[in-house]
């Protein structure tokens, strides 16, 4: 009640100035939620690629299939150097599960199992291209300490 009392003896350029004053503060705690927001979106994302793409092996794993294309078991397992089979396997299926690897069960004999990445995946290689780089940046690094 005070402050209505109070504004009515406030004279109309005031009033405005007080309006523009109140409304530039909304604004700018609105922007402020917004660029919350998005920190906090960019976090949960950030947070979902680094659990999708975690362990030792996937990168090693799709770098092979963006290298050499479609790939049976047994050819991953030499080319990622020191792989067991069971680790691989847990590795494909999840990569399988996150849609970043096709699974093909080829109708041979004996049955054989090929693996090639998606075009989904494909939007992984400039983040593994860039580990790539910071690596050997990074190690001549080390190396000259």
């Amino acid at each position: 009640m005070l402050f209505v009392k109070y504004l009515t003896k406030l004279s109309g350029f005031t009033l405005l100035l007080l309006f523009v004053t109140l409304r530039k503060v909304t604004i700018f705690m609105e922007l402020q939620k917004c660029e919350a927001d998005l920190y906090d979106q960019n976090m949960l994302a950030l947070k979902d690629a680094i659990e999708l793409l975690s362990g030792k092996w996937k990168f090693c794993i799709l770098l092979n299939l963006y290298n050499f294309g479609t790939m049976r078991f047994k050819d991953l397992i030499e080319t990622a150097g020191g792989i067991t089979p069971k680790v691989l396997s847990k590795e494909l299926q999840e990569l399988e599960e996150n849609l970043l690897i096709t699974r093909t069960v080829n109708n041979t004999k004996p049955v054989t199992v090929s693996y090639a990445i998606t075009s989904h995946a494909v939007e992984t290689q400039p983040v593994i291209n860039s580990l790539i780089e910071f690596g050997l940046k990074h190690r001549m690094k080390i190396k000259a300490k």
